[in-house]
């Protein structure tokens, strides 16, 4: 497959450096991806900016959880958007529902004004929108050129009927990216299936902290998150996907 998109989705200097080794077309930066990701430091993307220039692709999420959002939290996305268009980001990632699970257009609208030229993807607030069909057209109505997506389910694999429908519906004007679950045996089973050339994954593994001494019994958020436990993009699971893209 010449013409596939594999992005790596990272929240440290050191897996955007693993994801580039080992062959991403691109990331998409982050911040606390343990929790699914929300937006991240200008400081991250100015030090990987100074150790590659791997395309980047920034989250844009001012906080975990739903993706209907306070006015405050929008005017913040609309300021983020902005700030990293500033600093020489190639694209954003972004997404914004009503209550009742449809796109918020107007809101979608003043944000890929403010996205210019940069490239903007729709993130998975797709995969809990009510109509992912109209969403579709919706998106390809605003410009977006890509809509990251597991079919509306927990796996990709799970929602293979669903992206197989979304990829016919391309017409040339978006592209659909595969995304959660997706490592190569994932992208060996579903691509001859959905004929999807663009993927996201995170390629991540568990690293023991360095930490010696370890206080037990506290905790700093979730106490069912270890503190002594650190996920990264491993170098040579984006290698073994990019390998199974290459020879299909």
């Amino acid at each position: 497959m010449n013409n596939y998109i594999l992005e790596a989705c990272v929240d440290s200097v050191e897996s955007a450096l693993a994801a580039q080794r080992g062959g991403a077309t691109r990331i998409e930066l982050c911040g606390n991806l343990i929790i699914g990701g929300t937006t991240p430091s200008p400081c991250l993307f100015e030090e990987i900016r100074e150790h590659s220039d791997i395309r980047a692709h920034i989250l844009i999420r001012p906080r975990f959880g739903d993706f209907c959002y306070t006015d405050y939290e929008f005017r913040v996305i609309q300021k983020e958007v902005k700030n990293f268009r500033q600093l020489g980001a190639e694209g954003v990632v972004i997404g914004i529902l009503k209550p009742d699970g449809t796109l918020n257009m107007e809101q979608m609208r003043v944000l890929m004004e403010e996205a210019e030229d940069m490239s903007v993807t729709l993130h998975r607030a797709f995969d809990v929108c009510a109509d992912p069909l109209e969403t579709l057209e919706q998106a390809k109505e605003l410009g977006i050129h890509t809509i990251l997506t597991s079919g509306q389910r927990n796996h990709c694999l799970e929602g293979k009927e669903m992206l197989k429908k979304l990829v016919e519906l391309e017409d040339g004007k978006i592209t659909i990216q595969v995304g959660s679950g997706v490592d190569a045996d994932t992208i060996r089973q579903i691509q001859p299936y959905t004929k999807a050339h663009a993927f996201h994954m995170s390629g991540k593994i568990n690293l023991a902290s360095q930490m010696v001494y370890r206080k037990e019994g506290v905790s700093m958020g979730v106490a069912s998150i270890s503190e002594f436990e650190i996920y990264r993009t491993e170098e040579d699971k984006i290698r073994q996907a990019r390998k199974v893209l290459e020879e299909l």
